[in-house]
């Protein structure tokens, strides 16, 4: 039984491994992995989509101050997502964002649809998290009350207690998560708004700038 439990906790650390491998990576064949959170759109004029590769080098990467963004021209997409620095000062979280932007042309409109996302092992294990302490309080509270634990006075604030605790964590939770999201998105945030601006700065750049990578 402790065999295998080790063997299905390194079966686990290597999912949670790989998938922060897939969403990471710029690589072409994981530009849209991950879980989408959110949705935002955004329209450029006289902005014709192709010369949008002119903003990028030969590589398709273009490094920003704070991040980095990457054109996948055969899917017509754009991946943006701050630096990860293993040794940083600054507070990382376990919900990463990177964006997904899907470009499209309206004329001489550039159209982009940015969706945000985040590993799918941070949002599966979240909803467990949530799942358990919700219906744990709440089974907890079913059962006791099912077993007589009401018919005393004792019972009764014993169940009360149990509820308040668990509602109390859930609550910490929620909060946990808000103040990690409002840091990842700002972060995402910045590196999308210098993306924006290098676009609005296109056509003042050199049209050659992908020949000099």
């Amino acid at each position: 039984m402790e065999f295998a439990g080790i063997i299905a906790i390194l079966l686990l650390l290597g999912l949670i491994v790989g998938d922060w491998f897939q969403f990471t990576t710029l690589k072409s064949w994981a530009c849209r992995y991950g879980c989408p959170l959110a949705h935002r759109r955004n329209a450029l004029d006289s902005h014709p989509a192709h010369a949008l590769s002119h903003a990028f080098y030969k590589s398709g990467a273009l490094p920003l101050p704070h991040g980095i963004a990457r054109w996948v021209e055969d899917q017509q997409v754009i991946v943006i997502r701050p630096y990860y620095q293993l040794f940083s000062l600054s507070f990382r979280t376990a919900w990463p964002l990177k964006g997904t932007i899907d470009v499209n042309s309206d004329g001489d409109r550039l159209l982009l649809h940015l969706s945000k996302r985040i590993p799918w092992s941070s949002a599966i294990l979240t909803l467990l998290w949530l799942a358990f302490v919700i219906g744990g309080t709440f089974t907890f509270a079913v059962l006791f009350i099912l077993d007589g634990g009401l018919s005393t006075v004792g019972g009764f604030f014993w169940v009360i207690g149990i509820t308040a605790l668990g509602l109390l964590v859930l609550a910490g939770g929620l909060i946990l998560l808000s103040f990690a999201y409002r840091i990842e998105d700002s972060r995402l945030t910045q590196v999308y708004q210098e993306f924006l601006e290098v676009l609005a700065a296109l056509p003042l750049q050199d049209s050659d700038k992908s020949e000099n990578a």
